[in-house]
């Protein structure tokens, strides 16, 4: 029973429920992640029946003690209607008007449904920048967590409006990973329109797999397990989101979000939806701000014996074991670190710059300090 899965077998069955319930037992403070199908209605439309279900939840365990925070798509379709879109808008502008507009509709939405629990809300809008440089990404966990302690749920998106394609985060499912991997959390909840994670999908042998111990290549190939476009996307961007937060240490599950009472079941330590387990003991916050906010400015290549002291004996990285490099990066920037067969196992901050190491000026010295540098 390769992949790492539990799977749903004669003397697998009480191995799902003791690490789901060891997982949900320090579950104090919880991201939740709301995607835009189960936000919306067939026309791509706020659905406020829905909206209304899921905050009652939200404030459901908020009422038990625990801490929230809502990382939420659905601005683009909140606005669309007001600018006359019958459907998602083509270009890049007119996708952020209708975010400009959809965004202040939608808190306002959101704003009005916790009233009626008496729970007050918070609007924090990120970039990909305001994680990446230290001084701001500090600045938005203490945000939050002043936010947490005075009892405040945060709501969370992108800052579309005024983010370029290529320093967005990307997707929401990544931002709900980096937030929760920002605070950090006990545990991500991802809800979509999915079950969880499929294996087989669309033969009779089709299951729903519920624990995930390591992400593998045969994880990631469940991803196209759908025949929606838009779906098979999502569900590869949550594999990766998973990536992040359990290196980071935290649990996470990917559920259906239009099932009532989907939360409480999950936090109870019931089967519901896909729990991806966790690897390894929690990063410090200083590498997995090393690891998972920036755009790599460029990589290094390593030969085999390299890579066995990076991995296996905690070293630095010196020039000896570097083969190449790739991208212009300077001294400071963060760069990707690839093995022999190409793959990049781990990532750390450079010591020199690429044409100094390409011209030999690096000598024997080091090119990333163990300090520095994550294995992912």
């Amino acid at each position: 029973m390769g992949g790492g899965i539990g799977l749903e077998l004669e003397g697998r069955v009480p191995f799902s429920r003791r690490v789901r319930a060891q997982a949900m037992q320090s579950a104090r403070r919880l991201v939740v992640k709301l995607g835009t199908g189960v936000l919306t209605d067939a026309r791509n439309r706020p659905d406020l029946v829905q909206l209304a279900q899921l905050v009652s939840q939200m404030a459901a365990l908020r009422a038990s003690g625990r801490e929230v925070v809502l990382v939420t798509s659905g601005a683009v379709g909140a606005g669309m209607g007001v600018l006359g879109f019958d459907s998602r808008p083509a270009s890049l502008a007119e996708r952020q008007a209708c975010a400009a507009v959809g965004q202040s509709r939608l808190m306002a939405m959101y704003e009005e449904l916790f009233r009626h629990f008496a729970q007050p809300v918070a609007q924090v809008l990120l970039t990909h920048e305001d994680l990446a440089d230290h001084a701001r990404h500090l600045n938005a966990r203490n945000t939050l967590l002043t936010l947490l302690r005075h009892g405040v749920l945060p709501i969370i998106n992108e800052n579309d409006a005024v983010s370029v394609t290529e320093l967005k985060f990307g997707d929401n499912d990544r931002l709900s990973a980096l937030v929760a991997s920002l605070l950090p959390a006990d545990l991500l909840v991802v809800l979509t329109t999915a079950e969880g994670l499929i294996e087989d999908f669309g033969r009779p042998t089709a299951r729903l797999v519920d624990v995930v111990e390591r992400i593998d290549e045969r994880i990631e190939s469940m991803a196209g397990g759908t025949t929606s476009a838009t779906a098979t996307g999502g569900m590869a961007t949550k594999i990766a989101a998973a990536r992040i937060v359990v290196r980071s240490g935290i649990p996470m599950v990917i559920a259906p979000g239009r099932k009532h009472d989907v939360l409480a079941r999950i936090v109870s330590g019931e089967a519901e939806g896909t729990l991806f387990l966790p690897s390894g003991g929690r990063l410090p916050s200083r590498k997995r701000w090393i690891a998972f906010y920036h755009h790599a400015r460029g990589g290094v290549r390593v030969d085999a014996g390299a890579a066995e002291a990076l991995k296996a004996r905690g070293r630095s990285l010196l020039a000896a074991g570097v083969t190449g490099c790739d991208g212009d990066f300077r001294a400071g920037d963060v760069v990707r670190v690839l093995g022999p067969d190409g793959r990049e196992f781990a990532r750390g901050i450079a010591r020199c710059d690429a044409a100094g190491l390409g011209d030999g000026k690096a000598g024997r010295g080091e090119v990333v300090h163990r300090d520095d540098l994550v294995i992912l």
